[in-house]
């Protein structure tokens, strides 16, 4: 009986995480494809695979609710070969943008090769944001200049600024740039939250500076460390590949970016703090995100999709998130849901119900978008 309890707590998708790392390897095999047959098709595997493949999977495998014991989280959390995965997917992500660049110039006037490249890199650019945003989030610093590289290809760096300090601090409010409200269209979110972000992320490094006695444009600037970063990048495969790559640049890096600002429209979507005795939003508890548990997409992600711990624990690696059943529930994962919400009559027909459920039918309680049908509801219950 000792024996079996003294035996180390094994973590059952210890080896499955690598398919994070094998979804870049995937786009790289259909480039390879591409040259050696010349097919186009194979450069639409990819996207297939996000936005057909893994939502079939995850409903065909389901859910994985499971959390580990307490009692392993410090060994897990602490275990090297986590972080290597992470560590591991940006090579493969800048191999794949210069593949990609070459391709993008040899083929500059074939617009269904274009459009397949911009589908692989950008979409593959646009993953790497989620490994940037795990990085982001840890105390060496080491990871946390990494997430600024993996942020480099899309041009997104001052996504790490306002993430971090932006917001964690006013998610599932109205103030809230990255936080979808009910009854808002990704249409409308999108324009909000990426000239919000910036605008946001600009803010923040102009109060940090000024509390050091710096100006706005000193080299200390964390969103002016990360855009040379891209200029840097960019300039590098524009000298390599010639003028022709920046339409291709330009282009992958808005599917890229995009792809995160829809992840951001599902995580957050209707969800509102309540205001305290103060009138300040709550403490971050886990019912202010959407939690999905499907898992595939989970393994793809390294299990972003369990955003309520997430946002509750920020500092918490991916491989110990965990589950609450007490938070709303995605009805799959992020992947089934992208095509969802850029359609907005499905999305509100799917999930608006689902706001509504979460708060028992009260919409005064919900993140509302101003103008929306919702909007009388909330003035009749006031």
């Amino acid at each position: 009986m000792q024996a079996m309890q003294s035996t180390p707590w094994r973590d059952p998708n210890r080896w499955l995480w690598a398919l994070a790392g094998l979804f870049p390897g995937l786009v790289w095999l259909n480039l390879w494809r591409f040259e050696q047959h010349g097919q186009v098709a194979w450069l639409y595997v990819p996207a297939l695979v996000m936005h057909v493949g893994i939502p079939l999977l995850d409903a065909l495998v389901g859910t994985d609710r499971r959390n580990l014991p307490p009692e392993a989280e410090g060994a897990l959390a602490a275990d090297p070969w986590y972080r290597a995965l992470l560590v591991a997917f940006i090579p493969l992500q800048f191999a794949l943008l210069v593949h990609g660049s070459a391709l993008a110039v040899q083929h500059a006037a074939e617009p269904w090769v274009w459009l397949g490249l911009i589908l692989s890199v950008g979409g593959i650019n646009g993953v790497a944001i989620n490994t940037a945003h795990e990085l982001g989030h840890k105390h060496p610093r080491w990871e946390r200049w990494l997430a600024r590289v993996a942020l480099a290809p899309v041009g997104y760096g001052h996504f790490y600024v306002e993430h971090n300090r932006g917001h964690h601090r006013r998610v599932a409010t109205f103030e809230d740039p990255a936080s979808a409200r009910l009854g808002e269209s990704f249409w409308a979110f999108w324009p909000r939250t990426v000239l919000g972000g910036i605008r946001s992320a600009w803010a923040l490094e102009r109060a940090r500076l000024a509390g050091r006695g710096l100006g706005l444009w000193h080299w200390r600037n964390e969103c002016l460390q990360a855009w040379a970063m891209t200029v840097l990048l960019w300039g590098g495969l524009l000298a390599a590949f010639g003028p022709l790559l920046l339409p291709f640049l330009l282009l992958q890096a808005l599917y890229g970016f995009s792809l995160l600002e829809v992840v951001n429209y599902i995580e957050h979507y209707g969800l509102k703090r309540q205001p305290d005795a103060q009138g300040r939003p709550e403490r971050v508890q886990p019912e202010h995100s959407w939690n999905s548990s499907h898992r595939v997409s989970n393994l793809f992600l390294f299990q972003l999709q369990r955003h309520s711990d997430h946002h509750a624990h920020p500092g918490r690696r991916y491989q110990v998130l965990r589950h609450f059943e007490g938070a709303p529930q995605l009805p799959s994962g992020y992947a089934g849901l992208l095509v969802l919400a850029w359609l907005p009559p499905l999305w509100f027909r799917v999930m608006d119900r689902r706001v509504l459920a979460h708060y028992q039918g009260d919409v005064g309680r919900a993140n509302v978008q101003p103008g929306s049908r919702w909007q009388p509801a909330i003035v009749q219950t006031h």
